[in-house]
């Protein structure tokens, strides 16, 4: 009677009016079963048991391996790290931090220009030489070329060199002013042989006319008296006149040799100033005095420092390249006053750069500082002693002012057993170690040697490829 279970209409004959069918009489009615919530959580569920149950047994199987620490307060599932003895150097070691420097280096300065910046005696457009100021003046250094730095350059190479025209120019005008002082001069000394006879011409003159004046007054008894005077006052003023050109000889001569001193004092001022603007155009070429790398400086640009390169302004006397010994590399660092006391000169210690750290230099203590100095991170009472460690192997990447560390080494024990600190336990005085064995873990006395930050050289009580605990196990 499964037909009779359906509610469901049953339609009728040849598309006819849908004919609902009587339901059964007897028993409940049968409604299809939801699948419930819970399964489906259920099946989430499985596989994370799966998870769980696949990670207790790897941790216990991984815990069996590395065996059970006998009578530890975890029972069987509790495991301690262990090492194995090995032999090996311990070293002992002061670590510092500093500078890259060159002891030997030349410090490459931008040119003073020397003369007047007033553009006095000198030719040509003297606006060039007003002001002293650096835009647009005789006295701009703007750098033309420059070496590239790193390049290894020597003694006597053209490393830079400055823009050259307006010293040119410069040099150029008082050329010109000295020629035409000089020339000024030669007329001067002319006019002063003319003028000096022109005066002397007038003086005998005046004498003529004195002399004349004196052969009337002769004639004085024969003349009136109105004439007798005229004659006097005529003998009077020619007398007069022959003192006072006699006189002025000297003042004519000696304004004209000042006039002559004069233009000789500017023309020995032009040619002070062509010297020194020779010396100028030669300051240009800037030459290295010594054999090494080129290093260079830098400069404020754009509210931030940065190299200098070539179009740069450099003021005079400004540092702006260096020639650096590369062979004469040192670490220029600090020491805290206690480490300080351990060091020797000629210690021995690994250099590593923080910009290569893959390279690693060997070094040598060749300074320490008589006096300490207090450093800005540190109390003040806490002094720092400056130290020198000499880099002995040269590296085309080894620059000045490269940071650093360096590892100082205070002593060294070579070849012997070594054990990491941390398996090393200390009580009442004495030093022990937890050896493994197939029964467990046991406390063994050990007398230690050298010890460093990380490991300990082991004297007596271990061997080598005994196995030891890192903490303790009961």
């Amino acid at each position: 009677m499964a037909s009779f279970s359906s509610s469901a209409p049953d339609p009728g004959p040849a598309g006819g009016p849908q004919v609902k069918l009587p339901q059964p009489v007897t028993g409940p009615k049968i409604v299809p079963p939801q699948p419930p919530r819970k399964r489906r959580i259920a099946l989430w569920g499985i596989p994370l048991a799966v998870v769980v149950l696949g990670g207790g047994l790897a941790l216990y199987l991984n815990s069996g391996s590395k065996g059970p620490a006998k009578g530890g307060p975890g029972g069987p599932g509790f495991t301690v790290p262990v090492v194995a003895i090995g032999m090996g150097d311990v070293r002992r070691t002061v670590r510092v931090n500093g500078t890259v420097a060159a002891r030997n280096f030349a410090a490459l300065l931008a040119p003073r220009i020397q003369g007047s910046r007033s553009g006095m005696n000198r030719g040509g457009d003297t606006n060039f030489g007003g002001g002293g100021g650096m835009g647009g003046s005789d006295f701009a250094l703007v750098l033309l070329h420059l070496a590239k730095p790193g390049v290894h350059v020597k003694a006597g190479d053209v490393v830079a060199e400055f823009d050259p025209t307006n010293q040119l120019q410069r040099l150029d005008d008082y050329k010109d002013t000295v020629v035409q002082l000089e020339n000024t001069i030669k007329k001067m000394m002319a006019n002063l042989a003319a003028t000096k006879e022109a005066h002397d011409q007038t003086v005998r003159s005046a004498k003529a006319d004195w002399d004349k004046a004196v052969l009337d007054l002769k004639t004085a008894p024969i003349r009136s008296q109105i004439d007798q005077e005229k004659y006097k006052l005529a003998v009077e003023e020619a007398q007069a006149k022959y003192k006072q050109l006699f006189a002025e000889t000297a003042l004519v001569d000696e304004s004209q040799r000042a006039q002559i001193r004069s233009s000789e004092l500017n023309r020995d001022q032009s040619k002070i100033e062509l010297s020194r603007a020779e010396i100028n155009v030669q300051r240009m070429t800037i030459k290295s005095p010594m054999d090494g790398i080129v290093v260079m400086g830098t400069i404020p640009r754009n509210g931030e420092f940065g190299q200098i390169r070539e179009g740069d302004q450099i003021g005079a006397g400004q540092p702006f390249m260096s020639i650096v010994d590369p062979s004469s590399m040192v670490l220029n660092a600090t020491v805290n006053q206690v480490d300080a006391e351990r060091l020797r000169l000629g210690m021995k210690g690994a250099i590593r750069l923080d910009a290569y750290p893959e390279v690693e230099l060997q070094g040598s203590l060749m300074g320490i500082g008589a006096m300490s100095k207090t450093s800005t991170f540190r109390a003040s009472y806490v002094g720092e002693i400056p130290i020198r460690i000499k880099i002995e192997k040269t590296d085309p990447r080894l620059i000045p002012d490269l940071t650093g560390s360096a590892e100082i080494v205070l002593d060294t024990e070579v070849n012997a057993l070594v054990a990491p600190r941390g398996a090393v336990f200390e009580e009442n005085g004495g030093s022990f170690v937890f050896l493994q064995s197939p029964q467990g873990f046991s406390r063994k006395p050990v007398d230690l040697g050298l010890a460093s930050f990380t490991a300990v050289a082991i004297h007596s009580g271990l061997q080598k490829g005994d196995v030891v605990a890192l903490q303790r196990p009961m």
